[in-house]
């Protein structure tokens, strides 16, 4: 029996499914990352083999056996051979100490030559990525929520903050863990794989938060060079307002109640473009190309979207009875009491803004 269950759990770490691994490198950070590992691995296997095999050996050896009536010889100590297994892990953490910090000042190096800046923003409970380079034609950088598009074979920035309190980035296999802390920025550098084009990798903040800190999680997508551009011009643009049909009621619906935390660019059928609403919550602009709700925890279907809609508690933990519109403060998204008409029109609404 005990055989069976080391063997299972022996066969259970051979799965290669690793959504969350750093032992899975996807980008050059992560790779360096991975290979300091390995080097700490293999010294520190070398160290047990050792120290195991000597203590075995000196059960074994120096056991006592049938007849010996005499005690061992009392020795103070040996003072040779405490200088050596003091002089040998001074040496081994030497060793294991410089590539440690090469590898840190590398990966906190600021990037050089072209590369792309991403902003991230902290919130309880979501994230929010803005782009700073990329404009659209009034000079606002493109934003988006909870879903990150970077470009493989391409380095870049990420410039992070948060709007309350201390959360941490993490996205395992792209890069280490890197605090997000309210009033500084830190900074990280993510490289993809330029073989990763066309991958999406899950991230999750990794600082306890507060109430939904484990559904405060998000998507990378790795794109090619052309996805990428073709992406962000499509985020660029302003959605449609609807002006028949279940999605212009939906917007009436929106434009009454989800403005007051959520804010959309729309384009009205004259060709104006305006910004509604307060930019307290996710910007709601391109949601129904997103892939998840909810900061990551569901995907996005017209189902989890419409049971989102009407009890939002009761798929993410959230107090909005704590929200104060006053001061910025976003705890979660009410229930405002909609009937299943009005959450099947704004479904509508949401996922025609693509």
């Amino acid at each position: 029996m005990a055989a069976v269950v080391l063997g299972a759990l022996f066969l259970a770490s051979c799965s290669s499914d690793l959504p969350q691994s750093s032992l899975n490198p996807q980008s050059v950070e992560a790779e360096q990352i991975d290979r300091l590992w390995d080097l700490v691995f293999w010294i520190g296997f070398g160290v047990f083999v050792v120290v195991e095999a000597a203590l075995i050996y000196a059960i074994v050896r120096f056991r006592k056996r049938p007849g010996d009536e005499a005690e061992p010889k009392q020795v103070h100590g040996n003072t040779r051979l405490e200088i050596v297994w003091s002089i040998i892990p001074v040496v081994i953490l030497a060793v294991i100490a410089v590539p440690t910090l090469t590898t840190l000042f590398d990966l906190r190096r600021p990037a050089e030559g072209d590369f792309l800046r991403v902003e991230v923003i902290g919130h309880q409970w979501w994230w929010e990525f803005r782009y700073p380079d990329i404009l659209d034609g009034d000079g606002r950088p493109l934003t988006t929520a909870n879903e990150l598009h970077l470009p493989a074979g391409t380095t870049s920035e990420l410039q992070m903050t948060s709007a309350d309190v201390i959360h941490s980035f993490w996205v395992p296999s792209l890069a280490g863990k890197r605090d997000v802390v309210p009033g500084r920025f830190n900074y990280l550098k993510i490289t993809p794989d330029p073989g990763t084009a066309g991958d999406m990798i899950k991230g999750q903040c990794a600082e306890y938060c507060g109430l939904a800190h484990a559904d405060m999680r998000f998507r990378v997508f790795l794109d090619g060079e052309s996805d990428f551009e073709a992406w962000s011009a499509e985020q660029l643009a302003a959605s449609p307002v609807p002006t028949e049909g279940p999605e212009a009621a939906g917007y009436e619906t929106f434009t009454a109640l989800c403005t007051t935390c959520h804010q959309a660019k729309v384009e009205t059928p004259e060709g104006t473009v305006d910004v509604i609403g307060a930019a307290l919550g996710p910007d709601l602009t391109h949601f129904g190309s997103r892939t998840s709700i909810g900061a990551g925890i569901e995907d996005n279907t017209t189902e989890h979207l419409a049971e989102w809609i009407d009890n939002p508690a009761s798929v993410k933990p959230m107090s909005p009875e704590m929200n104060d519109l006053a001061a910025g403060r976003i705890m979660g998204m009410p229930d405002y009491g909609l009937d299943d008409q009005q959450i099947a029109e704004l479904v509508a609404l949401l996922e025609m803004w693509k």
